[in-house]
């Protein structure tokens, strides 16, 4: 969750890539929210940013401790011999640390101290299979047009259905990068926050440092703001065309106004699309809670907007509340919630209401709703009595919808009448939430498929394998037949047609039973393989099949199970025309 923390990931990755066998990256996790503390949820954040290093939970503090750490991001250079060379605290200092590593290669190069043999891992994405959408993190429901639109954030995309799920179009090829074009070849990069102004639609470029209009019209992909390079701290922007931004996350319009929630800064920007010019409207760059004017007020990593056209409402996630700023009076008052380190999940009134990392908020009705990420929660907000009180979840992780629904980590909300969108980021999923019945579903985008296939290099490492001895089988000699393959999945879940699902027989003696195929991928089920079985012998069949299976909505949950059976195999001349076996992936 710490945008500075997010900010080192580039500079690490560029780091592994320039010494590939002289340096290991090992991230050591010290979670600040409960939330984070969980295994997999930091699984998902290692899927969500693409980390290739080992990472470790270090829930209880014990690596920040012996290290004597004291803030969020902290890297500490370790030399060959295990003594530290040198601890760097915050985010940049690329230059500086590519140097010291450079000089540590040379001096134990020369001493002969020095192993470069390369370290290979187990990748997190080995177990993981591409879905019709990656952690959406914002949406955007237009009721006056009919549209919906999705920040299909890791697929570097823009998604358009109709209110209902029907697929319109997609936007962006997929591929991360920071590309003007039509809607086949402009690029994106982690997409967050979007904002119509007729068939104008802007985007928060997140990883980009960017905010780009796509013209719904002209089908065409334009970069407002942002050169694809991080602001500095304390940056005072200037010119659309030569300012810098630092992790925009979310945007709302007003007028000739489009204020965004400049994460990266502490800040709230503004677009003044009149004079051509952006620059920091609230917030100083300090990052803490404290209310005063515009000019003196400090955020936390705000995240989300919303607005009635008089006030504007942030969710300021890194300190737990939700801020208003009076657009008459310009002054900025926290309405709910704690600090930088005052979090958990209490619905109340004002400073006694707790929250846990809230993404987003949305005007409705003189009320704000807010996703409270990290408690998996929908919320109401009544900011004239500043109380707040939980509409949806249970605080669990979950992916149930009806009367009493389950949410992960909810990071985008918008409404069109009476339905309430929902990304829910770590469900993959969009969620609609009917207010009148109070109602969940999950939303089925027909046609929408990831904008690549898995390579082939996912189903190498047999994740969750699962190894089982099949009964003896009797196949008559001479005759030719096939093996069936029967794989119960679970209620509700089928084979994901966009990914890679493969299989590999081997056998002991191919001269006494020779089978038509031998590897390849399979999209149905059962599967079956023909064989024609030789002279009476006893041989011995190995299977191994890799599934990726989800719900069958193929929105949400994904499940990757490698199965290898052993199979005793009889050809004798009582034998049986075909063979069979079977697996349950409840097992």
């Amino acid at each position: 969750g710490c945008i500075n923390c997010i900010h080192i990931i580039p500079d690490l990755k560029r780091l592994e890539a320039k010494y590939p066998n002289e340096l290991v990256v090992i991230g050591v996790h010290s979670a600040k929210f409960e939330n984070e503390a969980e295994t997999e949820n930091i699984r998902r954040i290692v899927l969500r940013y693409e980390i290739e290093h080992p990472v470790v939970n270090d829930a209880d503090y014990k690596i920040w401790s012996s290290y004597a750490v004291r803030a969020w991001p902290t890297r500490i250079l370790i030399d060959p011999n295990g003594y530290i060379i040198d601890e760097i605290v915050g985010e940049g200092s690329y230059n500086e640390i590519d140097t010291m590593i450079s000089e540590t290669i040379t001096e134990f190069r020369k001493k002969g101290q020095f192993n470069e043999t390369p370290l290979k891992f187990a990748l997190e994405r080995a177990k993981a299979v591409n879905m019709p959408l990656a952690f959406p993190g914002k949406v955007l429901a237009d009721e006056k047009s009919g549209r919906l639109f999705v920040a299909d954030s890791n697929h570097h995309r823009i998604v358009v259905t109709d209110l209902n799920g029907k697929l319109l179009e997609t936007i962006g090829n997929g591929n991360s990068g920071l590309e003007d074009g039509d809607f086949e070849n402009a690029r994106f990069n982690r997409p967050q926050g979007l904002a119509l102004d007729g068939d104008s639609l802007y985007v928060a470029d997140t990883e980009n440092h960017a905010v780009r209009r796509i013209d719904l019209k002209t089908k065409r992909v334009e970069t407002v703001t942002g050169n694809g390079k991080q602001a500095e701290w304390r940056s005072r922007g200037g010119a659309l065309k030569d300012a810098r931004l630092s992790s925009p996350w979310d945007l709302t319009i007003l007028g000739n106004d489009i204020f965004i929630a400049m994460a990266g800064t502490h800040q709230i920007w503004k677009i003044d699309r009149a004079k051509g010019t952006v620059s920091p409207y609230a917030g100083t760059g300090g990052e803490a809670r404290f209310d005063a004017p515009i000019d003196e007020a400090t955020f936390a990593q705000p995240s989300g907007l919303a607005t009635n056209g008089e006030k504007l409402w942030v969710a300021d996630s890194e300190s737990n509340i939700i801020r208003e700023i009076d657009l008459r009076t310009e002054n900025v008052e926290t309405i709910v919630g704690g600090d930088l380190f005052e979090f958990g999940d209490k619905d109340g009134r004002g400073d006694s209401v707790r929250l846990q990392h809230p993404l987003a908020v949305v005007h409705r009705n003189g009320k704000v709703i807010i996703a409270d990420t990290y408690n998996h929660k929908i919320k109401e907000l009544d900011p004239v009595q500043r109380r707040v009180t939980t509409l949806f979840g249970t605080g669990k992780p979950g992916q149930e919808d009806g009367a009493k629904p389950r949410f992960y980590e909810p990071g985008g909300i918008s409404i069109a009448g009476d339905q309430l969108y929902v990304a829910d980021t770590n469900n993959h999923a969009i969620r609609v939430i009917d207010l009148k019945t109070g109602g969940v579903t999950t939303l089925r985008i027909d046609g929408l498929a990831s904008p690549k296939p898995v390579s082939d290099e996912v189903v190498s490492a047999a994740p969750n394998l699962r190894e089982t001895k099949a009964e003896t089988q009797s196949v008559k000699s001479g005759a030719g037949g096939s093996l069936s393959v029967e794989i119960k999945l679970p209620e509700g879940y089928h084979l994901n047609p966009n990914a890679p699902s493969r299989f590999e027989l081997s056998i002991s003696d191919e001269n006494a039973i020779k089978f038509e195929r031998l590897s390849g991928r399979f999209t149905t089920l059962p599967l079956k393989l023909p064989y024609k079985a030789g002279s009476m012998a006893q041989v011995t069949a190995k299977l191994k099949a890799t599934l990726f299976y989800c719900r069958e909505d193929n929105t949400g949950e994904c499940l990757i199970r490698t199965v290898i059976w052993t199979i005793p195999v009889k050809i004798e001349e009582n034998g049986m025309n075909g063979m069979q076996v079977f697996w349950s992936a409840n097992q």
